[in-house]
């Protein structure tokens, strides 16, 4: 159940497996890199996040991070990493619960984070995209990581990428993705968090939603 006591709702779509036009997408963008100059704001983000973590250190990154719980549970179990949350909202980061020595968190563009970190030789351990917006509605898949032009981006970063989502498509649209541009299977299935990552995890399973994971090491 959520905050109101209501059953939260799986996401809704037309769409009955992967994006009809997600092939199109990529092989549209193939050789052309994404290249966006970071908003002032990410930079002097990625300014703290150097002055905490060095390139070749030991490195998780929490996409989208929300509240930063997940970020937390993450550093309190990889103690011997860096662990980055990344959100671009300042409520949602307001809410953050206390994160031990090896967490941060940043206010920023996970679009800036993931270039600037490229182009500055960082390469983390693992990456999670942990119950992004799904955007269900077929005219809105641009919008879904798997089709951003960024996509190839985070892939070079590599390291072992895990993406959670209670849509299953959303899922096998980021093992398509990840299919076209490395030529790397990747299988999705269902699971059951233990222990639970995020307010939105708790929520669905709360919900009795099926959830989803797909694990690439990149």
């Amino acid at each position: 159940m959520n905050a109101a006591g209501a059953a939260s709702r799986v996401p809704t779509s037309a769409q009955q497996g992967p994006h009809d036009q997600l092939t199109a997408l990529i092989a549209r963008r193939t050789g052309h890199p994404f290249r966006r100059p970071a908003a002032a704001y990410s930079a002097e983000a990625f300014s703290v996040f150097q002055a905490f973590c060095a390139p070749g250190e030991a490195l998780i990154i929490d996409s989208c991070c929300g509240t930063g719980e997940s970020t937390r549970h993450l550093a309190e179990s990889h103690p011997r990493h860096k662990v980055v949350g990344v959100d671009q909202s300042a409520h949602r980061l307001s809410r953050a619960p206390a994160m031990p020595p090896n967490g941060l968190l940043l206010r920023a563009d996970m679009v800036d984070v993931w270039q600037l970190m490229h182009a500055q030789g960082y390469r983390p351990d693992a990456q999670y995209m942990l119950y992004p917006n799904p955007w269900p509605k077929i005219g809105h898949v641009a919008r879904r990581w798997p089709a951003h032009p960024v996509f190839p981006t985070v892939l070079a970063l590599g390291g072992r990428i895990e993406c959670r989502s209670n849509w299953r498509i959303y899922v096998e649209e980021f093992a398509l993705a990840v299919r076209l541009l490395t030529g790397r299977e990747a299988s999705v299935w269902s699971f059951v968090p233990d222990p639970v990552l995020t307010p939105f995890e708790r929520k669905y399973t709360a919900s009795g939603h099926t959830l989803f994971r797909c694990v690439v090491d990149a």
